[in-house]
């Protein structure tokens, strides 16, 4: 028995007051120091297992090793996990400090999900509609370090050894397709897409040759040219043939055979799964039936909203009609990749300016804007930040440039304030430049708090003076509406036996992304069950806690406080963010 529960056990025996237990100074410190041990722990372990992560997070453990997913591994991997959870459901909660108790709330979200991920073969679908662990690979060249000559030998060890990495992921797929347990077919059309930017020509273009066209200072030309070679041998020999084996597998095998029906529900314990994963991704203990119908309440009230904007324009004609003259319209569309990346970038840095009137503490990090890549673009979603991998980087708020037709600029003002500023970057930044936190928790990202947060950004554009003209005030409330149909939608398909048409003509009704960004979305929320939930509902809950805390401190409500309060602590449960603004509340009343 540990030594942290039979502190726990003691101090059941202290003397009892009227007022409450006693908690000894001394024994509470013991506490926060056994479990800070242990938590170490647990995470030296967690990067053991994850030396991808590792290098990513610029730790080196086993820097030149890929993951090892053998049976015999990840049965071992999901006991030692029980195990640990074991550990952390023992502690004593009352004998923490508040910063460990949101320590151990972290750390127990991420351990959760590992355990569950194992428990509902989460890796026999290594992979959902826009990529997988091919495209997760992909950024490996990006976020290798290469400081000295063995980062080097580590780079090529790692690269060497996709073969086996592959095969196994190819393996557990395999028995996923007997059990019926696979991504639908129907969202897999064209998915070869995804590998084809890893096979090319000339072993020079491939993107894993990448870091050998780069000057090094510590090394000879001697020595690069070695190098250079090698690095050719290892990427046809292993990379392109590990990538080609997938794409055969892919099209030949995993597609064909591959599930018609689309609901999650329809596959082993499939009911069970996304009840679970709607936990994970909102945080909260809601159920899906209930998520349905709050995403129809939204659905009418944003609805409402929308009419409103139609009448100000003077419309002649219908809501669809409306939908159609936006979807449709030259106007609306830019007519290069340059100008849409131009727009993004000019809404960005307009925002930048707006930062120090709501936000106290800014970020040191800084990001810029850059298209999707062209290999991934075609079944990729609209725009997504990719965070800094280490103190040298910047984050990127990338905008897809594909298909430029259906990426309409009346929705440019909300996806740059989700994206990068006030979202994700600021968030993402903030959290992971947080002093005396350890990196299991700065590191993580909570769906919940995180796009909760973004979808907050959009909104909190209102009050930093955006959304001027009235079409993209539409958009903005479009991008809304996209959050509360996934409520709808993602319960429907994977709970209530909704068709995907069903689902794509429910959004098309409801809003004015294009359809392709509709089809894209619906293959997405098929494809990663619950995900789509943790938006709307993260968002409902910082906009209740500012309600809140206007009502609560009336003349004395400071938006830049208030942000502050919700930011400091990172990514967290919604239940730990609501306690936080609570306890908020009560110190400002108090004093």
């Amino acid at each position: 028995m540990s030594r942290l529960i039979r502190s726990r056990n003691w101090l059941a025996k202290c003397v009892v007051m009227a007022a409450g237990l006693v908690v000894v100074p001394a024994f509470a410190n013991e506490a926060n120091r056994e479990f800070e041990l242990l938590a170490e722990d647990i995470w030296q372990y967690r990067l053991q297992q994850s030396p991808l992560s590792a290098s990513y997070y610029g730790i080196e453990v086993n820097p030149g090793d890929m993951p090892d997913l053998s049976t015999a591994t990840l049965r071992a991997e999901h006991k030692k996990t029980l195990g640990q959870l074991e550990q952390l459901a023992a502690i004593n909660l009352d004998l923490l400090s508040e910063q460990n108790r949101i320590n151990l709330a972290v750390l127990k979200h991420r351990l959760d999900n590992v355990a569950d991920s194992y428990t509902y073969n989460a890796h026999q679908i290594p992979l959902t509609a826009e990529g997988g662990f091919h495209t997760s690979l992909g950024f490996l060249p990006g976020t290798t370090q290469f400081t000295d000559k063995q980062d080097f030998e580590n780079y090529l060890s790692r690269l060497s050894q996709f073969p086996r990495y592959f095969t196994q992921n190819i393996n557990w797929m395999r028995q996923g397709l007997k059990a019926g347990n696979s991504q639908p077919q129907v969202v897999l059309q064209g998915y070869e897409q995804s590998i084809d930017g890893y096979l090319t020509k000339d072993v020079k273009d491939n993107p894993f040759y990448k870091p050998f066209l780069r000057d090094y200072d510590f090394l000879s030309e001697e020595e690069m040219a070695a190098l250079q070679l090698r690095a050719q041998d290892v990427v046809k020999s292993s990379v392109e043939v590990a990538y080609q084996y997938f794409r055969e597998f892919m099209v030949d095998e995993y597609i064909p055979a591959a599930r018609t029906s689309i609901g999650v529900s329809e596959t082993p314990d499939g009911k069970a799964f996304y009840a679970n994963r709607a936990k994970h991704y909102t945080t909260t203990d809601l159920t899906p039936e209930q998520i349905h119908e709050l995403g129809l309440e939204q659905v009418k009230r944003i609805r409402a909203e929308m009419a409103e904007i139609i009448k100000q324009v003077n419309f002649q004609g219908d809501f669809a009609d409306f939908l159609q003259f936006l979807r449709s319209d030259p106007q609306f569309y830019a007519k290069t990749p340059e100008q849409l990346l131009m727009k993004a970038s000019y809404i960005a840095k307009q925002m930048d300016a707006k930062l120090p009137t709501l936000f106290k503490h800014l970020p040191r990090t800084p990001y810029g804007v850059a298209p999707v890549p062209e290999h991934i673009a075609p079944k990729y979603t609209t725009g997504r930040y990719v965070g800094a991998s280490k103190d040298t980087d910047a984050g990127y708020y990338w905008v897809n440039t594909y298909a430029l037709d259906r990426r309409p600029l009346y929705e440019l003002e909300a996806l740059t304030l989700h994206e990068a500023v006030p979202g994700h970057h600021l968030q993402i930044s903030l959290s992971r430049e947080m002093e005396n936190t350890p990196l299991y928790r700065s590191s993580y990202y909570m769906s919940a708090f995180g796009e909760g947060w973004g979808l907050y950004a959009e909104w909190l554009g209102l009050e930093a003076g955006f959304y001027q003209d009235p079409y993209s005030n539409f958009g903005r409330l479009t991008y809304e509406m996209w959050r509360a149909t996934r409520l709808v939608v993602d319960t429907g398909m994977h709970v209530m036996g909704w068709s995907r048409q069903q689902a794509i003509d429910y959004m098309k009704q409801n809003s004015a992304l294009s359809e392709h960004n509709i089809t894209t979305e619906v293959d997405r929320y098929i494809s990663w069950p619950g995900q789509a939930l943790s938006y709307k509902i993260g968002e409902l809950t910082i906009r209740k806690l500012r309600k809140k805390a206007e009502d609560t401190l009336g003349g004395d409500f400071d938006v830049r406080e208030f942000h502050y309060q919700v930011l400091k602590n990172g990514s967290v449960p919604l239940s730990i963010l609501e306690q936080q603004i609570e306890d908020y509340l009560n110190s400002v009343k108090g004093s």
